[in-house]
């Protein structure tokens, strides 16, 4: 019996572990192919190297106007010192290599975030690193996302079961009233909580992540944080919490009516024990699958809510990026994001094959 139970485990771990390698080898090429466009992308196809060589020449230029030794020499030997030159810086930042081959070079970077230095942006110390401004900013997104997505998920769920089981009545009119409202997109509900809040009671800051100057010493700046995080949080509450406890109650709702929780509701078993056991066992794969894609919703959706907030983070980054054309900085950005959603739809994956017993992990075709 021993060695057949182990043999059994080995066989469930190897099946474990091909399953988890080839979805990680699916989402790495995902990923590959994803940063590639985004690479040629930014670039234009090329196009951006002719604007790099018009930058070069007109730097050299007015080069000439500084130097008066240039602008003394005559017209021709002036002009093949300024080719000389052009040449140079030309060879310097690998311009004069076809576009197609260095974007494999850029793709190899742009994986390993080695993406060298921006050109108008830089980190709060002072580098231009790209790396450097990517991880900087990467905590306060964290931050504000994780407790946003956290609360609301957990909030959600426990009003979700409790309407379940009260439907019809005044609380579960009134989710159903206040659904509608999730159709406006948190930065819009941002503006109304700055306008009320901020500007007219001055009860909380504008945005940004920590008071100007910061505050000494671990608890006071950690309440000033917290103080910051009030309004983006709740912008994103109002934006997404309603209706989700209205999709999860209704999904409730028709597990609710199975014949075997009315079987269970007939034995006698408290309403507590039948809503975890008969109605939110089943439904964790659908609920564990529609939190992990919101959060991939908001992955793409938060350079504008950062914006509005002034929040530190990569959607603000992003969006600095854009406005200034670094393109580096483009570039590390949407693969740091490329990356948050590989990771995100590979726990996806993990966790719900471990709470739906119907996938089976390895089996052939990957379901029951």
């Amino acid at each position: 019996m021993k060695t057949i139970r182990s043999r059994r485990v080995r066989e469930t771990l190897g099946r474990v572990a091909r399953y988890t390698l080839l979805r990680g080898l699916a989402l790495a090429v995902t990923v590959i192919i994803a940063v590639y466009l985004t690479v040629v992308i930014a670039n234009m196809g090329g196009k951006v190297d002719d604007i790099r060589r018009g930058m070069i020449k007109e730097s050299i230029a007015m080069m000439v106007l500084a130097n008066e030794e240039l602008r003394k020499m005559p017209a021709e030997e002036r002009q093949a010192v300024l080719l000389e030159m052009e040449q140079l810086e030309v060879e310097r930042q690998g311009l004069n290599r076809p576009f197609i081959v260095r974007s494999f070079e850029y793709l190899w970077t742009a994986l390993t975030l080695d993406l060298g230095r921006a050109s108008y942006i830089s980190s709060d110390s002072g580098s231009r690193q790209v790396r450097l401004i990517l991880l900087e900013r990467l905590s306060p997104t964290l931050l504000l996302w994780a407790t946003a997505q956290i609360m609301i998920f957990f909030i959600a769920l426990f009003f979700a079961l409790i309407l379940s089981s009260r439907y019809g009545s005044f609380f579960d009119k009134l989710v159903i009233m206040l659904a509608p409202t999730s159709a406006a997109p948190g930065w819009f509900y941002g503006l109304f909580l700055i306008l009320i809040f901020a500007a007219v009671l001055k009860l909380l800051p504008f945005g940004g992540l920590v008071d100007a100057p910061p505050p000494q010493g671990f608890w006071p700046y950690s309440l000033s944080v917290l103080k910051h995080l009030v309004l983006p949080v709740a912008a994103q509450f109002m934006s997404g919490l309603f209706l989700l406890i209205y999709s999860w109650r209704t999904f409730f709702l028709i597990y609710s009516s199975e014949d075997y929780v009315e079987m269970a509701k007939a034995k006698g078993l408290p309403g507590g024990l039948i809503e975890r056991r008969y109605v939110l066992r089943p439904t964790l794969p659908y609920i564990i699958t529609n939190f992990m894609l919101m959060l991939i919703q908001v992955w793409m959706g938060g350079i504008i809510l950062e914006t509005v907030f002034n929040w530190p983070g990569l959607g603000r980054l992003l969006y600095s990026a854009i406005r200034l054309s670094d393109t580096s900085v483009i570039v590390g950005s949407v693969v740091l994001y490329a990356y948050l959603l590989a990771i995100t739809v590979f726990l996806l994956d993990i966790i719900y094959a471990i709470v739906d017993p119907r996938v089976r992990i390895g089996a052939e075709g990957g379901k029951a």
